[in-house]
């Protein structure tokens, strides 16, 4: 995703939209009974977060935190993705990203006019570019397998993932049958490595595809709750995500489709600025453009930053929205 922006200083003023991914790092006290864990005490270290890999005495390697339960950071429960029993005992988290908020500005005027050009070509969306249809009579998780528009590749973590042209949101399409409303609960990470989830319900009409609402960049998991009564794939959408936060249509000061001067008449949905759980919206806003991505249109969106994104008093919520989950 290129990045190209002008600034006009009258004085002199360097600016940081963002800083690098720091390793969250945790250390607890824990117990874990199928895929539940509870802490009983935090030791040292970060907040827990969604996404760290959690080692310690009879813990299963390879386990890592999928959900938020009762916990959101401390003492609490928490679901993590392999069932097993382990007694309490110390546990070491590690590997998710920490975002930290854009470096202070040097004193003088600036930037002015600041804008984030936004200049990608989608790929044509998949119904099976994450995983091919499948049945599953009971709970279990879907075989990734990558196609068209997405590569399997290995991320910074170790992790094996399905990457996404671009981040974009996930779909899930039902096959016929007499379907039972069932949660897919796809996990993953953003383009900053933030790991995070989203829980997307099959609903109860046969031959469809649901969409979800969050800008996926990899895609690590995909779990199905049970038996919907028909197959699952998973694709990709055409809901392309922001690389930076966007709160309202008036901070996109242009929108281009398809080398097109006039500005193109796609579908806006701004960033969500609540607390992020598995079921809420994308934490920097999504478009979808006025006709399909085939990877030949290009899209160029120039937003505006305001200063809550770039400047002294800027911040990581303002510049990349509120933490994933």
């Amino acid at each position: 995703m290129p990045q190209y922006s002008d600034d006009l200083f009258l004085g002199p003023a360097q600016t940081a939209m963002g800083n690098g991914p720091q390793p969250a790092q945790s250390t607890f006290t824990g117990s874990i009974a199928t895929t539940t864990l509870t802490v009983t005490a935090m030791l040292s270290g970060d907040p827990i977060q969604i996404g760290q890999y959690i080692d310690g005495t009879g813990v299963t390697n390879g386990t890592y935190i999928t959900a938020f339960a009762t916990g959101s950071g401390g003492t609490g429960t928490y679901t993590v993705s392999t069932s097993q029993t382990a007694g309490s005992t110390t546990i070491y988290a590690n590997g998710n990203a920490l975002l930290g908020d854009p470096a202070p500005m040097e004193r003088g005027v600036g930037p002015l006019g600041r804008i984030y050009v936004f200049d990608v070509i989608p790929q044509a969306k998949l119904t099976t570019n994450i995983s091919v249809a499948a049945s599953y009579a009971t709970a279990g998780n879907a075989t990734l397998a990558a196609a068209a528009g997405t590569k399997l590749t290995t991320n910074t973590s170790g992790t094996s993932v399905i990457q996404l042209d671009t981040p974009r949101a996930v779909a899930i399409t039902i096959g016929a049958g007499t379907i039972a409303d069932t949660n897919i609960t796809v996990s993953g990470y953003d383009y900053y490595g933030q790991a995070m989830s989203e829980v997307i319900a099959t609903g109860t009409t046969q031959s469809t595809t649901v969409n979800g609402k969050k800008a996926f960049y990899q895609v690590s998991q995909v779990a199905v709750a049970g038996d919907c009564g028909a197959t699952v794939a998973v694709g990709t959408t055409d809901i392309i995500g922001f690389p930076v936060r966007v709160t309202d249509a008036g901070y996109l000061a242009s929108v281009g489709y398809n080398n097109t001067l006039a500005r193109d008449a796609g579908t806006f949905v701004a960033a969500a600025t609540a607390t992020a759980t598995t079921t809420t919206g994308d934490v920097r806003g999504t478009y979808v453009p006025s006709a399909a991505c085939d990877g030949i249109k290009r899209l160029v969106v120039g937003i505006l930053l305001p200063g809550i994104a770039v400047g002294p008093n800027a911040t990581r919520v303002g510049a990349l929205g509120v933490t994933q989950a």
